[in-house]
């Protein structure tokens, strides 16, 4: 019966090429907008690593100025100081924890013919890639022990290295960064976290750093700030170690668990261990530590944009306008047929037969708007993707879940579009229609 009705369905959107045109077109315009900020908005609000974002934390300890908070109306800083990043660190309380921050090099490389460039760079500790899932196409990170002694080692970006090295294995290789030599002991696989959240601090759409060397290094080389310095307290000495020992929150501080419950044993060590600075003078403000997993971080950060949230909602309230103007052809498309309608009615087919076969219709105007959406919607991402260039990359792409989405939308939102005027259609009385013909 199903594809009888499929059949007439064909049918009848043949027979008025202009109106099924002019209702797919209203549905793919709807369905290519909302779906264009659908997938941005999803794809800025996906987990970005799903594997285990319940057992990651990100650490915030309130610092601050006694006299008012970091933000209203009692908001710890989103950072850490390098001095309390450091002290974390040593103690070793959680199953995993990475200290870090960003910074950046010259680097000089080895062929006459490259000239000298500027890399960004991340000082960070041993269990940075393990913690995070870090894919290596050669080598490894560093251990503990090349951060205990400060040993001149990095790690490389995919791109760095195939700059560099041309793709080649160049673990064992020696490199030149501010004039430095480092040796190579690792090459990172292609890895662009969306959102970038363990440093969203810069913009959590940023560009994965290019060279990644030990936390230990940045006070004997003094290695530069890459992103937010915020201070309330003057630094005593113009000296590079008492900015690091000041009161300036710059860095990032994680933490992994075995079990997410430990973050209750861990927030409890936090608390034990400001009491304790309390007692050097420092930690003025009453106890305001905070951890938060990976999805919950993304969320107080707003990673989603407010104006990205906006266009979401335009976009849907577009959709529901397309719809509107579908009721209307689909009523008068339905209704033109009263005729053809009152005729079957006469010779058996039941009120429940005319709603499922013009339910079908509906349902196929749905699903050929919904492909002309999804191209529609392509179009738009690709669109935001040569507006924002890299920014936008990893967010403007349909995955197989958008597409899914963007049919099954289509579909319904047809179908309970349909409904009124399919009711209507049903409601025709056939005696009255016969005798009118």
């Amino acid at each position: 019966m199903f594809s009888y009705y499929v059949r007439l369905a064909l049918l009848s959107l043949r027979k008025n090429i202009l109106l099924t045109g002019l209702m797919i077109a209203a549905i793919g315009l709807g369905i290519g907008a909302a779906m264009t900020t659908i997938t941005v908005n999803y794809m800025m609000s996906s987990d970005p690593i799903p594997q285990k974002s319940e057992r990651l934390f990100h650490v915030q300890l309130d610092n601050w100025s006694p006299n008012q908070p970091y933000n209203e109306p009692n908001e710890p800083p989103d950072q850490v100081t390098w001095l309390d990043a450091t002290n974390l660190l040593q103690e070793g309380r959680a199953f995993r924890q990475a200290a870090m921050g960003g910074t950046s090099f010259v680097i000089e490389p080895s062929q006459a013919e490259q000239k000298p460039f500027i890399a960004s760079g991340r000082a960070t500790s041993a269990d940075f890639f393990p913690m995070f899932d870090v894919p290596f196409i050669y080598g490894r990170g560093w251990t503990a022990n090349d951060d205990n002694s400060q040993n001149l080692v990095v790690v490389l970006s995919k791109a760095t290295n195939d700059q560099l090295f041309g793709g080649e294995n160049s673990v064992g290789e020696t490199i030149v960064m501010g004039g430095r030599a480092f040796q190579v002991v690792g090459v990172i696989d292609d890895w662009q976290p969306r959102p970038k959240f363990y440093d969203v601090s810069t913009g959590p759409f940023n560009e994965v750093e290019e060279v990644f060397v030990p936390w230990s290094l940045k006070e004997p080389l003094e290695l530069p700030l890459n992103g937010n310095n915020n201070c309330w307290k003057p630094v005593g000495e113009e000296t590079f170690s008492a900015f690091l020992r000041s009161e300036c929150v710059n860095s990032q501080f994680w933490v992994e668990f075995e079990d997410p419950q430990d973050a209750d044993n861990y927030l409890a060590f936090l608390n034990n261990y400001v009491t304790e600075q309390k007692k050097l003078g420092r930690f003025e403000r009453p106890l305001n530590n905070r951890l938060m997993d990976v999805m919950d971080w993304m969320e107080y950060r707003e990673v989603v944009a407010e104006d990205a949230i906006m266009m979401m909602y335009m976009a849907i309230m577009f959709l529901v306008v397309c719809l509107l103007n579908t009721v209307a052809l689909l009523l008068a498309k339905f209704l033109g047929r009263s005729g053809e309608i009152a005729l079957r009615r006469a010779v058996g087919a039941s009120r429940r037969d005319l709603f499922l076969q013009y339910t079908v219709e509906s349902a196929m105007i749905g699903i050929a708007g919904g492909l002309l959406g999804l191209v529609l919607a392509w179009f738009g991402l690709q669109g935001i993707g040569g507006l924002y260039g890299d920014m936008t990359e990893g967010l403007n792409e349909l995955d197989l879940t958008m597409v899914g989405f963007a049919i099954v939308l289509a579909i319904v939102s047809t179908i309970l579009a349909g409904l009124y005027p399919t009711w209507r259609a049903c409601s025709v009385a056939p005696a009255g229609q016969l005798k009118s013909q």
